[in-house]
């Protein structure tokens, strides 16, 4: 009688630590386990790399391109070949055309930010001189970006199905020029299955191109 008492006594504990939703005694440890889901991963396309941005900027007054030469280091004038002042920077890298009505044209740098630095920077240093430079109308006009595949492409089929949009003349120049309506940029597709951007006036643009175009390049894949 005492040991089913006790055992009695045993099940009523169990029966009440259940109530309260602890985990019961009896109960399997596979039980409390809550299965998951693996996360399903996204198919990632190429990623671009920005190779070179392209940006002006008004400074607002007229420039001496003679004095400028003169009196700045790492800059060339030969008005014979070019009418502009040739100046470059090492930090940011860049290039920076200088003209006499007071416009600069920025090139050579792979990033947006480093294109207004090195513009404000050009801006500047020819503020120094003497000259009441502002800094207005500042635009990017071109960004220039790369990326690769990693399989060919049937260059002459896609040139026969989309020929309306595309050249293709191989003694001339190795790649098909794609002119895409919407972005308005043009995409330079090599056999190798390289790509090349340009045109776009932001990585929107370019991101843009992108999502438009590779769908269509793996239709045109080589096996």
């Amino acid at each position: 009688m005492e040991v089913e008492t006790a055992t009695s006594e045993k099940f009523q504990t169990s029966k009440v630590s259940n109530s309260s939703g602890n985990v019961s005694e009896t109960a399997a440890p596979q039980d409390s386990i809550v299965a998951q889901i693996p996360a399903q991963i996204a198919e990632s396309g190429p990623v671009p790399t920005i190779q070179n941005v392209v940006c002006t900027v008004n400074l607002g007054c007229h420039l001496d391109l003679l004095k400028i030469n003169t009196r700045t280091r790492n800059s060339e004038y030969n008005p014979r070949r070019f009418c502009g002042v040739v100046m470059r920077l090492l930090s940011p890298r860049s290039t920076a055309l200088v003209f006499g009505s007071g416009k600069i044209v920025v090139t050579g740098v792979r990033h947006e930010e480093h294109a207004v630095l090195a513009s404000r920077k050009f801006a500047r240093i020819i503020q120094k001189l003497g000259f009441p430079v502002k800094f207005e109308n500042f635009r990017i006009h071109n960004m220039v970006a790369t990326c690769d595949l990693r399989y060919p492409i049937r260059i002459e089929s896609l040139h026969q199905v989309h020929g309306q949009f595309s050249s293709y003349e191989p003694e001339l120049f190795p790649a098909l020029i794609y002119r895409m309506i919407r972005p308005r940029i043009v995409v330079l597709i090599f056999v190798n299955g390289k790509i090349v951007v340009t045109g776009a006036k932001s990585r929107a643009d370019i991101q843009e191109g992108l999502d438009n175009i590779i769908p269509i390049l793996k239709s045109f894949r080589k096996q």
